[in-house]
Parts: structure tokens; C-alpha cells; sequence
């Protein structure tokens, strides 16, 4: 039985359970460090990545989810998440660290504010069906993508057209925008199959 948790201390947490139970996963919310050793994979959510920062540190999560990502734990992060999965970071708060693991510079709420949220259909490799609807809620984007990762969707129109919003590096997927916000499970399924490849 292949388990996919999804980190909750805040954010989307019931949504991305919803939407990896839709993709056919049996999903578990993860608070402590014995629900995060019963895993083979894991969801980091949309919310606010200084605060999942600082709550993994307050649980006893941190080193032990930054092990077990170098470790080769398949991860998906949206929004959020993506700058919690991030080598390095612009914009980040001075005590702020990430989990790491994909050689990507992410700036933090690149797109703006809260009323700068916005949609819009991007094209991201691996995903079958056409574009998927993207939603961007104080968002950020990859300034700069290292040789070790891979750029799978950019943004298409608009002043930001070109900014890199997802990308994967071997079981580590990462994106800008919140696909469990959408009813489209097709990014939930394409990391399921991940976790199902990396534990096989």
C-alpha cells in the first residue's frame, strides 16, 4: 500500500488530501515524526513558508523531513511548498531556512500581494490533457533553474510571461500555483505515479 502524506502544520492540507485521494492515493495527514517515517511520499502545501518553517522546527519535523528528502523521499511542494523544496532563496526573511533539494533560486511572493492573485493555463511537460489552470496566490517563481533541475512549465502571457512557476528534480516536484484549489487532479496524479516509480 503506497502512503502520501501531507505535511500539516498549516495551508491547503485538507485540499491536497482531497485531491490525492481523487488521484487514487492513500492520503494521511503528517504532524509528527512517526507519521512521517509511514510515508513513501510527501505534499508540502500553500500557506506561508516562514511559518511551516518554523512549526517543522517547533514539532521535531525539520532535520528529520530534510533527511529524509536527501534521503530520496518523493515531495511535491506547491506555492509554498515550492520555496521550502528550493537550494536557495531571494526575499526570504533572515532566520529563514528551506528543506532544500532542488537547485532552483526561488523568490518569495514574486507575483505581489494577495490582490495580485491571478489565473491562468500553463503547459507543464509530464502532464497529459492539455494545459493545466493555474492559480497564483501571493506566489513566487523560480528566478533561476541550476543544472541539476529541470524547467517543466513557464508562464505564458502577461508582464511575467517566461517566469519559470514548475519544475522537478528526480523525485522532487515543485510548482507555483495551487492545483488542488482547481478540481484538476492531473498534477496530484503525475506525482502520484512518481511516488509509485521511486517505491517500486
Amino acid at each position: 500500500m503506497t502512503v502520501v502524506g501531507v505535511l500539516a502544520l498549516q495551508g491547503d492540507v485538507r485540499e491536497h488530501l482531497s485531491a490525492l485521494r481523487a488521484a487514487g492515493c492513500v492520503a494521511a495527514p503528517v504532524r509528527r515524526v512517526a507519521e512521517l517515517a509511514a510515508v513513501d511520499g510527501l505534499v508540502l502545501p500553500g500557506g506561508e513558508s516562514t511559518t511551516i518553517d518554523k512549526l517543522a522546527r517547533a514539532f521535531g519535523l525539520f532535520e528529520p523531513l530534510r533527511d529524509r528528502i536527501a534521503g530520496g523521499l518523493p515531495v511535491f511542494g506547491s506555492c509554498a511548498g515550492m520555496i521550502l523544496l528550493a537550494d536557495r532563496l531571494v526575499g526570504a526573511t533572515a532566520d529563514q531556512e528551506t528543506f532544500g533539494g532542488i537547485d532552483i533560486t526561488v523568490r518569495r511572493n514574486a507575483f505581489g500581494r494577495q490582490v495580485d492573485s491571478f489565473e491562468q493555463d500553463v503547459e507543464m511537460d509530464g502532464v497529459p490533457g492539455g494545459p493545466v489552470h493555474a492559480v497564483f496566490i501571493r506566489a513566487p517563481w523560480v528566478e533561476e533553474v541550476g543544472p541539476r533541475a529541470t524547467l517543466l512549465a513557464k508562464i505564458r502571457t502577461g508582464p511575467e510571461a517566461g517566469r519559470a512557476v514548475a519544475v522537478r528534480q528526480g523525485s522532487l516536484l515543485a510548482v507555483s500555483f495551487h492545483p488542488e484549489l482547481t478540481g484538476d487532479g492531473r498534477v496530484h496524479a503525475y506525482f502520484y505515479q512518481m511516488v509509485k516509480e521511486f517505491a517500486a
